[in-house]
């Protein structure tokens, strides 16, 4: 049940968030080509800046959002596939997809190092890795209060993490980093400190 309307819930969240973060996501993702894996896909916030060279597979691990995420499907430019897949344990062979995409769920992923790593596998070499992500603030009062708000936002918002260093983390899963880029997540008067990534495996 928690689940359940937690997709409800962010459905509705996404669309305010989708409008501060159009074009980071246009940027981030509009040029990419050939089989791309996005795990977290939710409501399917992404899928119309997928260019039509892109073949998306696209996963969720809470099933509840799949139907609004094959809905989404249905109007975007590429073709796009929509699957249940824990991203800790991906369903996929290894070095099958030429990209790999998350945007605002490696914060709610239970094992970082287990997701990534995955990712990892499922890309073939030099394959591109693609996240915009929230993350710890690098201001030690903002940074202490997002700890201590974990455990209460954990709760309503399906085990997000507010102070994840995700950044470090891809370091230390054997990416090489392209480039990192201050962002924020924001949505209508809301903004949480974030990162984009590019990275190559």
């Amino acid at each position: 049940m928690k689940r359940r309307l937690f997709a409800s819930f962010y459905g509705r969240f996404d669309r305010r968030l989708r409008a501060g973060t159009n074009r980071l996501r246009a940027d981030l993702l509009g040029d990419l080509t050939g089989e791309v894996l996005e795990i977290g896909c939710g409501p399917g916030s992404n899928f119309g800046f997928y260019p039509p060279a892109a073949r998306v597979t696209a996963t969720d691990e809470n099933a509840h959002m799949l139907p609004h995420a094959r809905r989404a499907a249905t109007a975007a430019a590429a073709p796009i596939t929509v699957a249940y897949a824990d991203a800790t344990d991906l369903p996929f062979a290894n070095a099958s997809f030429d990209a790999a995409v998350a945007t605002l769920v490696l914060c709610s992923v239970p094992d970082l190092a287990a997701a990534l790593g995955q990712l990892r596998r499922v890309l073939k070499p030099g394959g591109s890795l693609r996240l915009f992500e929230h993350v710890r603030s690098e201001r030690r009062g903002i940074a202490r209060l997002q700890a201590l708000a974990n455990p209460a936002w954990g709760v309503v918002a399906d085990g997000c993490r507010l102070d994840r260093d995700t950044g470090a983390a891809v370091r230390a899963a054997g990416f090489r980093i392209e480039s990192e880029t201050p962002a924020r997540a924001w949505a209508s008067t809301f903004a949480l400190p974030a990162i984009v990534v590019r990275a190559r495996r």
